[in-house]
């Protein structure tokens, strides 16, 4: 018998060798370890190979795992972690043991005569219309976010509002949305809400407002509303902009402006120097052949993000006989989550930018561009070459995306890119803006607080807003409010600008109140309500409607109003039923490139590249960004967000200040070393955090941080990155030193380890991946990667006569944007546990996303791996649980028994895939009844010292086949969607019936891309994954790039040395092409 390794290959008998004691850091890395509690510096050395070569992929999920350091190979070798805090930090003696054993016995016999507290049940009296106990109703509504709508359908059980998912049947998203969204139902139910108009703090009627207010306005409306400003969140409703207009009617000098704090300044600016008017770009990514992002996360962020998704995982899906697939490229200063997928990756530092932009116009035809040196950025030119090459063999079939947080430059130059392409009118094109009205929103707040300074504003009113808490910092907008005569502010919390005003009035959430808007295509949208308001609360509508003198009338009034007076009422109950308006998508906008835009932009763009070689020592460049869990703050009291760990980071709770190895390397600082940011006079505080692939000198904070009023959850975490901003706009340099202090950093990157470091686990190939190359070449190349499944299983296979069910996972479509997490969370009534439980490794998503780097330190590829239970065929979970609490049931799946489960945590200790979560406290709050009416009511809650995980949604599978039963029919294919499944943008998650070879599932299955996680362990799981598959230019192919100017440097590693091949040059003409 012939023996093979762990990869396949054929090998000479041999007799096993002990393990050898491994060397504790990698090649070329030396690292230092504080202590047990903070993890391990980022100060590298080369000092040369002094560690052997893995034999399979290298992967590592931090700079500490790895230089495979002595305190980190303790940490993982114990399935409960020694640094994670217990529940007592002293044990009892033997003496006190025992009396606690007695007493326990004692109370448990009281306990069980102790009477549980009534729970009084009222039913109907008169019950409403299809209303079915037990029978969910869903209603087309939609969220407005930056002025745009996500349209959804809502959830309601019983009245309640639970969960929300996409809107199948709108063009836009067709049935996607995200984790705002997901996250959206709980702000609903946030105990910390406003309840009551008040007034300096004493609660006052909204009649009582109305009436104490006429006077103001009556003195306006004499002076034509001279001193009369209102501000606003941006809008795209039809209602609000009627309103408005009746405002000026009554108040024809009043001032209307919208505000938001990181505004699309960039982007509007663009197309003003570029076109000369207002316009708004949509990307048709389901025809390019080529994406060139410019610090663009299109995937993950922006108001085109969830159709970007879906268009852009079209192209690269290989399913069936498809095997082409599109080419992207990023340029970037910081690692985004769209980034993770690209097959190509730059790292620049910001004015490096836009100078690659400007050479990259000049080279495919721009008119008036000009090449910039890129000498600072190493590898730009051979990028340069590369990329304009292939964009021009796809004329037409190709795009180039500038991100919102690019500089107004670079938007210009992506202008002219596309138009001297030709992509405009095929993958890129123009309408009339989504946004009522835009403007240049970044001195709105300075240019009112001046105004205000000047006497120039006898009334104000805030409308969905709080400046005084992300007003630049330049600006002490809280002392201005206190020169005006009557301020009014309306928002959802008593927060810091609720604080400085006269009036406060608590505003309704989206499913309380009536409204309408547009979607990012322009689609005309409406927002319906599925509950009153909880509390005494007023929409945006109302509040315009009392300025108007319309006081009487209500939100939904106010948009049969509007809706009437546009000639759509006959198609009222028609936009009911399906949240929007057929056809109603802005039309296509012709524009003309200005003929010095391009060299205009290029010049700017030198002068930024001059002015970074200028800068002092030690300045770095500052960038501020949105942070992807918590936005600008709006969402910073919502704990479902504030726990999910950030997609690259994999940082819950805690504000971080990142930077660059060579950065941490330069300035001596560590994970968790607290440093101090400055610009401009301004500073900020917080823990360092060293970024793999992040550009050198560069430092990153996010917004989001440092309330002060927003509620319990909020407050007091981090501090207010707005503060660093300027009325003119963003500092572009800043200093960081060390404060000599430290601080514990809540990360989940070490958390359930899939040991990766270890001599066998570098042969596991947890993520398999390869190039499109690989794939043509050899269609069952994944097959050879890793270990093999054992000839014979453990037990006899069970089989499933009727359904059974299973999950695929496309590896090269995740993002890691945690859209499917917190649906998880919302669908399955997951507690939030804390920062500290967090930091103790006791987080309870049942969905994690590992999140892998590869190659190079400075610049290494990322991979996204969802993983939840693996539903195993062959559980090991199952054999260990004494009680029986884990067991199969009828169709496969491994279900939980909660009332069954004593907590011995067995089935965790035996689960490999470490997706088992305990309760080790009552996580679960059930004294606020407010929360107490978010939770789904088809899903029981768990109580402390109970084991929980993953179900597939059984909830879900019962609920249809209940129906298929009633209707006499088979359960369809698609008809059953977990909620993971639902929400993913870019639909890298199918579920299905796997018994039936027509099911989407059994289709993915059998693409031989398609393996399971561990399988050398035989557990046979329900849940399996297709290998990632980039597509390499060949004239980049050095493994994907190398270094700060190369991007990724890892790619083609797959234990078998299979490389890229000029043959899979993407020009080649395909049968797609």
């Amino acid at each position: 018998m012939v023996a093979k390794d762990l990869d396949g290959r054929e090998a000479a008998e041999r007799t096993p060798e002990p393990r050898q004691e491994r060397p504790t850091r990698a090649a070329g890395v030396t690292l230092t370890v504080l202590d047990d509690d903070r993890v391990a510096s980022a100060a590298t050395t080369v000092d040369g190979d002094q560690h052997r070569e893995p034999e399979g992929q290298r992967m590592w999920r931090s700079l500490e795992e790895y230089a495979d350091a002595e305190a980190f190979r303790e940490r993982i070798e114990s399935e409960f972690p020694r640094y994670a805090p217990s529940e007592w930090d002293d044990g009892p003696s033997r003496r006190a043991f025992l009396k606690l054993a007695g007493a326990s016995m004692g109370l448990a016999g009281m306990a069980a005569c102790t009477r549980q507290p009534n729970e009084r049940i009222v039913p109907y009296v008169d019950q409403p219309e299809y209303l079915v106990p037990g029978k969910a109703q869903h209603y087309a509504t939609a969220m407005p976010m930056d002025g745009y709508l996500t349209p959804l359908l809502a959830e309601s059980h019983m009245g309640r509002p639970t969960k929300v998912a996409g809107n199948p049947e709108h063009p836009l998203t067709q049935g996607t949305n995200d984790l705002f969204a997901q996250a959206s139902v709980l702000d609903l139910y946030d105990p910390d809400r406003s309840a009551n108009v008040s007034r300096g703090g004493r609660i006052t009627p909204w009649e009582t407002l109305v009436a104490e207010i006429q006077p103001t306005l009556r003195a306006l409306e004499a002076l034509s509303g001279e001193g009369l400003r209102i501000v606003t969140a941006p809008t795209s409703s039809p209602t609000m902009v009627a309103l408005i207009d009746a405002v000026r009617q009554r108040f024809p000098q009043a001032r209307w402006t919208h505000y938001e704090p990181v505004a699309r300044d960039a982007a509007l600016a663009a197309s003003r120097a570029a076109f000369g008017v207002d316009v708004e770009t949509h990307y048709d990514l389901s025809q390019a052949d080529v994406v060139v992002s410019l610090e663009a996360d299109f995937l993950n962020s922006g108001p085109h993000r969830l159709r970007m998704a879906r268009d852009f995982a079209q192209q690269r899906r290989l399913l069936g006989d498809k095997r082409t697939m599109s080419r992207y490229y990023a340029v970037e200063s910081v690692p985004t989550g769209s980034s993770s997928l690209a097959d190509h990756r730059l790292i620049v530092r910001p004015a490096e930018l836009a100078a690659f932009a400007g050479a990259l116009a000049a080279r495919v035809g721009a008119t008036g561009a000009v090449a910039a040196d890129l000498a600072s950025a190493p590898g730009a030119e051979e990028w340069l070459a590369a990329v304009s090459e292939d964009l021009m063999a796809h004329r037409g079939r190709c795009a180039v995306i500038a991100g919102d947080a690019a500089p107004a430059p670079v938007h210009v130059l992506a202008h002219a890119i596309n138009a001297a392409l030709g992509n405009v009118g095929a993958t890129v094109r123009y309408t009339d803006p989504v946004i009522a009205e835009p403007e240049l929103g970044g001195a709105v707040i300075a240019d009112l607080a001046r105004e205000i300074s000047e006497g120039q504003v006898e009334a104000l009113f805030l409308l969905g807003v709080n400046p005084v808490y992300d007003a630049p910092g330049d600006v002490d907008f809280a002392a201005a409010l206190a020169d005006v005569p009557l301020s009014l502010h309306l928002g959802p919390k008593v927060d810091e600008t609720a604080a400085a005003c006269t009036w406060h009035v608590p505003q309704s959430h989206y499913l309380e109140a009536w409204g309408d808007g547009r979607a990012a295509d322009g689609t005309l949208s409406i927002v319906q309500p599925l509950i009153e308001p909880m509390y005494a609360s007023k929409s945006e509508l109302e509040v315009l409607a009392m300025l108007a003198g319309q006081a009487e009338l209500d939100s939904y009034e106010l948009v049969r109003q509007t809706w009437r007076n546009a000639g759509l009422e006959a198609q009222w109950q028609k936009v009911l039923h399906d949240g929007f308006v057929i056809d109603s998508a802005l039309p296509e906008k012709t524009v003309a490139l200005a003929p010095d835009a391009a060299g205009v932009a290029a010049r700017s763009a030198a002068e930024a590249l001059a002015a970074q070689a200028a800068a002092a020592e030690g300045e770095v460049d500052l960038l501020l960004r949105l942070d992807p869990s918590l936005h600008d703050g709006r969402f910073a009291n919502n704990g479902w967000l504030q726990e999910i760990p950030k997609p690259l980071t994999k940082v819950a709770w805690d504000q971080t200040v990142q930077i660059s190895r060579a950065t941490a390397e330069r300035l001596g600082v560590s994970f968790g070393d607290v440093v101090r940011v400055s610009a401009e006079g301004r500073s900020l505080v917080g823990p360092a955090w060293v970024q793999p692939g992040q550009a050198p000198e560069t430092v990153v904070v996010h917004y989001g941080y440092g309330h002060t009023a927003i509620g319990r959850t909020g407050d007091g975490n981090g501090e207010n990155a707005h503060r660093l901003r300027g009325s003119a706009g963003t500092p572009a340099r800043a200093t960081i030193e060390k404060t000599g202090r430290s601080q514990k950093i809540a990360s989940t990157q070490e958390h359930y380890q899939l040991e990766l470091q270890s001599e066998q686990a570098e042969r596991r190939h947890l993520v398999k991946h390869g190039t499109l190359a690989h794939f043509k070449e050899d269609e069952h190349f994944v097959e050879h990667l890793g270990h093999h499944i054992p000839t014979a299983p453990m037990f006899d296979r069970w089989e499933y006569p009727g359904n059974s069910w299973g999950m695929a996972i496309d590896l090269g479509l995740c993002t890691g944007c945690n859209a499917c997490i917190v649906a998880c969370q919302a669908e399955n009534n997951i507690p939030v546990v804390g920062r500290e439980q967090v930091i103790a490794g006791r987080e309870m998503h049942w969905l994690r996303i590992d999140r892998y780097f590869q190659g190079d330190l400075d610049a290494p590829k990322v991979h996204h791996q969802p993983v939840a239970c693996q539903q195993c065929e062959q559980a090991p979970c199952e054999v260990v649980c004494p009680v029986g609490a884990t067991v199969h049931n009828h169709e496969g799946l491994n279900d939980m028994v909660y009332n069954r489960c004593i907590g011995t945590r067995y089935c965790s200790n035996n689960c490999p895939y470490k997706v088992r979560r305990f309760n080790f406290f009552k996580y679960q709050d059930t004294k606020t009844p407010v929360l107490k009416l978010q939770r789904n009511p088809d899903v029981s809650v768990r109580a402390r010292g109970v084991m929980e995980k993953c179900t597939y949604c059984v909830q879900r599978i019962n609920r249809v086949r209940q129906k298929s039963k009633v209707e006499r029919r088979p359960i369809r294919d698609g008809e059953i969607k977990t909620a993971c499944q639902e929400v993913c943008p870019t639909q890298a998650i199918v579920f299905g019936d796997i018994n039936d070879e027509t099911t989407q599932v059994s289709q993915w299955k059998k693409s031989p891309l398609n393996y399971q996680l561990l399988e050398e362990l035989a557990t046979l799981p329900r849940t399996t994954y297709l290998a990632k598959i980039d597509n390499p230019n060949p004239a980049l192919d050095d493994g994907h790039g190398g270094g700060h100017g190369g991007g990724h440097s890892a790619g083609g590693d797959h234990g078998e040395g299979h490389s890229a091949t000029a043959g899979d040059d993407h020009s080649q003409p395909t049968a797609q092409h």
